[in-house]
């Protein structure tokens, strides 16, 4: 069994930066990719950004591009999101994907 906890979510205003952390623990036998997911009220749940274990590879969504950065942390199993320039329209419940295992969720509020 896999458990993922998300933290760092919180209230900011348009243009300001929050780091996302998600510590993975449990029965990890091996990671190929953790992902960041995001989820707003009424809409499905959406593609953030991705980072490669091994090399370290990052892919982002285009609506996020240039604006969050994802790393990680081996030793600590643990992945981050950096998000600077937040948008009123990057509010949502940001989650923590490692194969088919979530985390509970962490909420992003943009707004002034």
């Amino acid at each position: 069994q896999v458990r993922l906890v998300e933290s760092g979510g919180g209230l900011v205003q348009p243009g300001g930066s929050l780091r996302l952390s998600c510590a993975a623990s449990g029965s990890i036998f091996s990671i190929n990719a953790m992902n960041w997911y995001r989820q707003s009220p009424g809409k499905e749940r959406e593609f953030v950004a991705s980072i490669w274990w091994s090399l370290g590879n990052t892919y982002y969504a285009d609506s996020v591009k240039g604006r969050f950065t994802i790393f990680r942390d081996k030793a600590k199993n643990t992945v981050y999101l950096q998000m600077n320039s937040l948008k009123p329209e990057d509010t949502a419940v940001y989650y923590c994907n490692l194969a088919t295992n979530w985390g509970q969720g962490t909420q992003v509020t943009v707004s002034s």
